[in-house]
């Protein structure tokens, strides 16, 4: 195994090795249907050079009536091995949204099956096209490697698990104020509006700069510490299916602190079921 990377990649760092058969880039850029991308049409028109397409559909449970459950080691070994990675590469992984829609997940599901070599580029596609970085069009080539995955079990919170946390532990959601409040709908049929009781509430649009830049850490810890989060506590994160909260985990490992792990059910399980909810903003329910 590489040594692991930190969280960040800078695309000074990246153009430096794309020709660097031991770093593997993957663009795993996936969006709502609500936003009207088609994320693998548009990896196909175009990408960073040598970079494949990490399809977080496919790397979910087939099984799971749940959106991006987590998907068995042999499934995600699969899918990681056909994409050139082996136990020895170095993984980069961006998106195109602009604010790390989607790029947060893929970083946290390597290591969340073992796989500490992987970072994230900061600023994504959109940094790199707007610095007139070189791009390419249509698949990538890449050669299957033998990819070995352990899901870390520590990582992950069930429904139950989430029904039963210490009260030393906090609960994160990455939705967008609206939703988290109840003042917005949710897009999935069935599915309540409002936030598990006692969570707070970072939004994943806010931990970026307008450039796709993450916040510097200063910044990232102020941003926290003023919703309410205290990064030296265990921290759970939760959002609408499990995406959008890695882009929480990722800013607390910038921070150094990796007490953290995934609800995977996330709003769509909880908000679904009948199990206790709040409305309006995080810390004014009675």
């Amino acid at each position: 195994m590489p040594a692991s990377p930190p969280p960040l990649a800078s695309t000074e760092w990246l153009a430096a090795r794309l020709t660097d058969p031991a770093v593997r880039v993957l663009d795993a850029s996936w969006y709502l249907p609500a936003q009207g991308r088609d994320a693998r049409g548009e990896y196909l028109a175009a990408h960073i050079p040598r970079a494949a397409f990490f399809d977080l559909d496919a790397a979910s449970d087939p099984g799971s009536a749940l959106p991006h459950m987590l998907p068995s080691d042999g499934h995600f070994a699969a899918i990681a091995g056909a994409l050139g990675i082996g136990d020895d590469t170095t993984v980069v992984v961006y998106d195109g949204s602009g604010v790390n829609l989607s790029a947060p997940r893929a970083w946290w599901m390597f290591r969340a099956y073992g796989h500490d070599a992987v970072t994230l580029l900061d600023g994504g596609l959109m940094k790199w096209k707007a610095e007139g970085r070189p791009l390419e069009a249509d698949d990538a080539i890449v050669t299957p490697r033998r990819f070995t995955a352990r899901l870390d079990q520590s990582r992950v919170r069930s429904m139950e698990q989430m029904r039963a946390l210490e009260p030393v532990a906090q609960v994160v959601d990455a939705r967008a104020a609206e939703r988290f409040e109840g003042r917005a709908p949710e897009p999935r049929a069935g599915v309540r509006s409002g936030h598990i009781p006692g969570s707070r509430n970072v939004p994943f649009t806010s931990l970026v700069q307008p450039d796709g830049t993450v916040l510097d850490r200063a910044s990232l810890a102020r941003h926290l510490r003023e919703a309410g989060v205290d990064p030296t506590r265990p921290v759970v994160a939760t959002c609408g299916s499990g995406v959008t909260a890695c882009a929480v985990l990722h800013a607390l490992s910038i921070l150094g602190h990796d007490d953290t792990a995934l609800y995977d059910g996330a709003w769509t399980e909880w908000g679904a079921s009948d199990l206790p909810l709040e409305l309006g903003p995080a810390g004014t329910a009675e």
